[in-house]
């Protein structure tokens, strides 16, 4: 279809779109989305149009993703989330720079991504220092270079429903966190399957497709409340976070993340009470090995 505008229905088609990715099943989709079977199939018809290719396969009533459905899913969630953010003004950008400030509700979640060079100026030296080995490995995971700094990484490989943890480091901040069980228990799982769940899952999703797009590195200050088990109260946590476009060894993409907990992050409009509530004991401050 040739046009020289989006449809006015596109957000509702999009998430028609992505409501029967997740399920495929259209009588599931619809009861979701609140909706009915004719304005399902209607959006995808359009979408479809627009896009100048089927997004699923129909057969025996059974729907399947073409390849065009599986290429366009992951931008049409990241959209999906980024529009609800905009309209709630959760997400803005400062200096061309994303930042993402949840508020409402018990657990707030406030990030605010940092050049580079931040880096030098106020990250801890497990932060420099893993961004030199992610620099000297070239990003390959299993390169000798790589080792030192696999402990304290998490590694995640991105599938069509999201990302999938792939390895925990016995000395990272999920791990010393969360405890043994939880390191244990997370490579394989997706990340809405991880302590914190979807709500997680979705505030990462901009930023881990970020890094994928580019292969680099982005730094981020966070700070939000976590419980450390099902029982537990929430607690505060602030930390600087590495991601770092990698590579496992058949050369496909694989995202490492490297968290360092500290009171020293940087977040606009963030009140000094809430930066410093995390509790001395769980901050870092590790001397990375020479």
């Amino acid at each position: 279809m040739s046009t020289d505008q989006a449809p006015a229905l596109l957000f509702e088609m999009m998430r028609s779109f992505a409501t029967l990715a997740h399920t495929l099943n259209l009588s599931v989709a619809v009861r979701e989305l609140g909706s009915t079977r004719q304005t399902v199939r209607r959006h995808i018809a359009l979408l479809e149009e627009f896009k100048g290719a089927p997004l699923f396969d129909l057969e025996d009533r059974q729907y399947r993703l073409t390849q065009m459905g599986r290429d366009s899913l992951g931008e049409a969630n990241t959209l999906l989330a980024r529009g609800e953010a905009w309209l709630h003004n959760e997400t803005s950008q400062r200096s061309g720079l994303f930042r993402l400030a949840v508020q409402d509700g018990p657990v707030p979640y406030l990030l605010q991504q940092h050049p580079l060079s931040e880096i030098w100026r106020s990250s801890a030296p497990l932060i420099r220092w893993g961004f030199h080995i992610w620099a000297s490995a070239e990003g390959r995971i299993e390169s000798e270079a790589f080792a030192p700094l696999r402990p304290y990484l998490m590694v995640f490989r991105p599938n069509e429903d999201g990302w999938v943890c792939t390895e925990v480091g016995e000395q990272s901040s999920f791990a010393t966190w969360f405890g043994w069980k939880w390191e244990r228990s997370s490579v394989g799982r997706g990340i809405a399957d991880l302590p914190g769940g979807e709500g997680f899952a979705r505030l990462l999703t901009e930023p881990f497709r970020m890094v994928q797009a580019d292969q680099g590195v982005r730094l981020d200050h966070i700070f939000t409340k976590v419980r450390r088990t099902p029982e537990a109260e929430l607690e505060s946590i602030s930390y600087h976070r590495l991601a770092l476009g990698c590579r496992f060894p058949d050369g496909s993409f694989a995202l490492a993340t490297l968290v360092d907990r500290t009171h020293k992050i940087l977040i606009e409009d963030l009140p000094e009470e809430l930066r410093t509530s995390m509790p001395e004991a769980m901050i870092m401050d590790i001397t990375p090995p020479k």
